[in-house]
């Protein structure tokens, strides 16, 4: 991989790294890293990351580079990076942009890419997803987020445990096949949420499940909204790839973006079946709606003959029919039989 110059650093003082909140520095670095040529990454401190950035490059190994990774959380970390690491602009103003869209873009010898994760911790919360940051140079690899996020943190984990990484692309196409497997795993858990709620709805039971149903969906077509963009804009920057990317990091985006289609095609199929579960129930509801109406109205019609003959007869005025007859009762009753079978005889008929 060529080694291409970058922007003179200002002289620093020694900056001493303290423990903040949230594992990260008082500059909200949470983790930093150096990677040389077939060697495993080394965890360093800014002291050592401003050293090396500074260093001339006749110093340097042509394969080195380094990763730092920060937590916008920490008020001082945007304007630290400002200040000290060289940049584009693009990478600054995506921090600010009011679209998330997964993307990817070349910028001044930069791949700036703005990727969607979810939380550490993610429980099917839509606002646990959210976005990871990364500028990318031959040299340098800058992240950023404002929450602990699942996949780099596994990236993270992979270093600690000794993964070698040739290039800083290498390193994004980890990061971008992480995030496939975080995805794939969401998939299988709400499959398996979809697979119970279709048992309980097979039971019976499915007043429960709408409520789950329209949480689980909205977060599917969240992830599918943030995510959807990625495959287009990695197929733009692999039709125009920077002169700094060799071929083999190429092709594993090529293969990083198939698997991001794959996903997608998963998520758009599992929310088709949400959808027609959701209109399963909302005709099961309907039916049932119905007949509670239709034995309603039943009960209505059968009570019909007897409140309006009751009525009558509970006039006040003379001439009551019936009245001084010893059998008045039993006749009376019989003709309220009479009509109430008549009218539930013409209810079921109607129904049936």
């Amino acid at each position: 991989m060529p080694d291409r110059p970058l922007p003179p650093l200002q002289p620093q003082a020694t900056l001493a790294v303290t423990a903040g909140a949230y594992g990260s520095d008082r500059h909200g670095l949470v983790s930093g890293f150096h990677f040389s040529a077939g060697q495993a990454g080394r965890a360093l401190s800014l002291d050592e990351a401003l050293g090396c950035l500074a260093a001339p490059a006749e110093a340097r190994a042509p394969d080195d580079f380094l990763w730092l990774h920060f937590n916008l959380s920490d008020a001082s970390a945007e304007a630290w990076m400002q200040a000290h690491l060289p940049l584009p602009a693009e990478f600054f103003d995506a921090l600010h942009e009011g679209s998330r869209s997964t993307r990817i873009e070349d910028a001044a010898d930069h791949l700036v890419a703005v990727v969607n994760d979810v939380a550490f911790e993610f429980s099917f919360e839509p606002s646990e997803i959210a976005s990871l940051w990364l500028a990318v140079h031959p040299r340098l690899v800058v992240s950023a987020r404002t929450q602990p996020l699942r996949s780099v943190d596994r990236l993270r984990q992979a270093v600690k445990d000794g993964t070698r990484f040739g290039s800083p692309v290498a390193l994004l196409n980890h990061l971008l096949h992480d995030q496939g497997d975080v995805l794939v795993r969401i998939v299988r858990d709400a499959t398996l949420q979809v697979d119970a709620v279709e048992d309980n709805l097979q039971r019976g039971q499915f007043r429960v499940q709408r409520a789950a149903l329209g949480k689980l969906r909205r977060v599917l077509v969240r992830l599918q909204r943030l995510l959807a963009p990625e495959p287009g804009a990695l197929f733009r920057l692999l039709r125009q790839p920077p002169p700094w990317l060799d071929a083999d990091d190429l092709d594993a985006l090529r293969q990083a973006t198939e698997e991001f289609s794959l996903v997608l095609r998963d998520l758009a199929a599992l929310q088709e079946r949400i959808k027609l579960l959701q209109e399963e129930i909302t005709a099961q509801v309907a039916e049932q709606t119905n007949r509670s109406l239709f034995t309603l109205t039943v009960v209505t019609v059968l009570a019909l003959p007897i409140n309006i003959i009751a009525g009558l007869l509970g006039m006040n005025v003379g001439g009551i029919p019936l009245a001084d007859s010893p059998h008045g009762f039993l006749t009376i009753a019989l003709i309220v039989l009479s009509f109430t079978v008549v009218a539930g005889w013409l209810a079921f008929r109607r129904r049936s």
